[in-house]
């Protein structure tokens, strides 16, 4: 069940209801309920993938606190891990790996015949997987307690709002929230709603839009030269943007309604001046993931500054290996880490530079420079995000190196990539709402807050507008299917 599918603007309003009415100490059960029936509208047997998920985490988490020893704790950490990763592995890469089997034996000269599985990747089992994983290392770490009723526990796994694309939540912020059930607060619900729309204005009226014009250059990129490469590759960083950020605030949303605090997944990343800075604003429960459960284990920076070099690589090499069973998302995420590595490399020779020249670092024209390198940095390894293979990048990013065609950006030619002038005028528009609104926040003003606190008349009028906006201009109606979110695929 999609967010922006009319079963789900029917389901949601059912279970909001149905949640305040009934007593509150059964509440979670019909939350549970909500969830997998959610679940189970794209598959209904993957939702025995979820329940494994479940009861493997659960149980571990009873034997953690039972175990005597260390060894005995690390010993279940260790199963459930293994497990857990083990139904991942199969799913997701099992085909990719014995493909690259395949190759590194054909390229000694010899031949193996590489079996095909067909498997339908569950939606959501990266996101559910290290959501369970880290409660697991939760109780491990004693941060948490282990929860002892199993049907309390499944909601925190399959709570339906960020089940299949996030945030991926702790259960130190989560499961605690689903102990103990709120009475309907009209604050939040207002707040719940506002949010939901800005996300709906983000999906289907910009992500959607923008998509038809990624879609027409990245999947035929030898057919485009030079500018049209350059829009679409600027305009896939807006609409990946706008499409997750924009399921992530429909998300948090809904949860805030039925009174439950989720945590922020994107703070105004692409005003970031440095890629590191880029990450901590960018599918901020990802990489917090990553940061707790994988690079302070590894050592972090403590052991020095290549063990810290080394740790940052390998993070961000399977934090592209997370987002698909694909060479080119390998190379993504092995860009970002070494953005960051040469980085810390230069950073001395940057400052000495600055000194030398006498650059102001604080000015807001050094600022502004430092911002858009950054995106032409993180946008470059978008493509490899983006391409469909490793040889579609390396043509799109030829075809951009090797610009020629400047007349497209005045002749019209750029309103043949799917979107007429029209169309693409309410796309730059709402661009300009979105940088807009990220400026606010990124100097802490936040209009949504600004507007809950108006009168009630204002506010109406502020709803009243949103929802007109989103009916009028987003992409959908007769003739549209409901367009998945990109991160389902992970």
């Amino acid at each position: 069940m999609l967010f922006n599918s009319g079963e789900f603007l029917l389901f949601f309003p059912i279970v909001v209801l149905i949640y305040f009415v009934i007593p509150a100490k059964v509440r979670y059960i019909w939350l549970l309920l909500s969830s997998y029936y959610f679940y189970m509208g794209w598959n209904a047997k993957y939702a025995l993938l979820l329940l494994f998920s479940t009861a493997v985490t659960f149980v571990s988490g009873l034997l953690i606190e039972k175990a005597n020893t260390v060894r005995a704790k690390k010993t279940v950490v260790a199963a459930s891990f293994i497990l857990n990763l083990s139904v991942l592995f199969f799913y997701k890469y099992i085909n990719f790996s014995l493909s690259l089997i395949g190759g590194a034996i054909s390229i000694f000269g010899g031949s193996l015949s590489v079996p095909t599985f067909d498997i339908v990747l569950p939606v959501g089992i990266s996101f559910f997987t290290f959501q369970a994983l880290s409660y697991t290392m939760d109780i491990y770490r004693g941060e948490i307690y282990a929860e002892h009723n199993f049907l309390r526990y499944a909601l925190y796994v399959s709570f339906f709002p960020q089940l299949v694309a996030g945030p991926i939540e702790r259960s130190k912020n989560l499961l605690k929230q689903l102990a103990v059930p709120t009475k309907f607060d009209y604050e939040k619900a207002k707040n719940g709603l506002f949010l939901m729309l800005w996300g709906y204005f983000l999906k289907l009226v910009l992500a959607d839009r923008i998509a038809i014009v990624v879609d027409t250059v990245y999947n035929s990129p030898s057919d485009y030269e030079g500018w049209y490469c350059i829009i679409a590759t600027v305009l896939f960083a807006l609409q990946i943007y706008c499409d997750f950020a924009g399921y992530s605030t429909i998300a948090v949303g809904a949860a805030k309604i039925l009174g439950i605090n989720l945590m922020e997944n994107f703070d105004a990343p692409y005003l970031s001046l440095s890629v590191a800075e880029f990450w901590r604003k960018w599918h901020i429960s990802l990489t917090s993931w990553f940061r707790d459960y994988l690079y302070i284990p590894l050592g972090g920076n403590r052991k020095g500054k290549i063990r810290k070099d080394i740790n940052i690589m390998i993070v961000f090499l399977l934090s592209g290996l997370w987002h698909g069973a694909g060479l080119h998302y390998v190379v993504w995420g092995g860009l970002n880490g070494l953005y960051q590595v040469i980085g810390g490399w230069l950073k001395p020779i940057r400052e000495k530079l600055c000194v030398v020249t006498n650059v102001r670092t604080d000015s807001f024209g050094h600022k502004i420079f430092k911002a858009l390198v950054t995106f032409v940095l993180v946008d470059l390894a978008w493509v490899f995000f983006r391409a469909n293979t490793l040889k579609d990048a390396a043509t799109i990013i030829s075809a951009m190196l090797h610009t020629q065609n400047h007349w497209v950006l005045f002749d019209g030619s750029i309103y043949e990539l799917g979107l007429d002038q029209k169309e693409f005028t309410l796309m730059i528009i709402s661009i300009a709402i979105l940088g807009l609104v990220d400026i606010a926040k990124h100097y802490g003003v936040c209009i949504r807050e600004a507007i809950l606190k108006q009168d009630y008349l204002v506010r109406l009028v502020c709803f009243v507008i949103c929802v007109s906006f989103i009916l009028m201009f987003g992409i959908w109606g007769p003739g549209y299917s409901s367009a998945n979110f990109i991160y389902f695929q992970f």
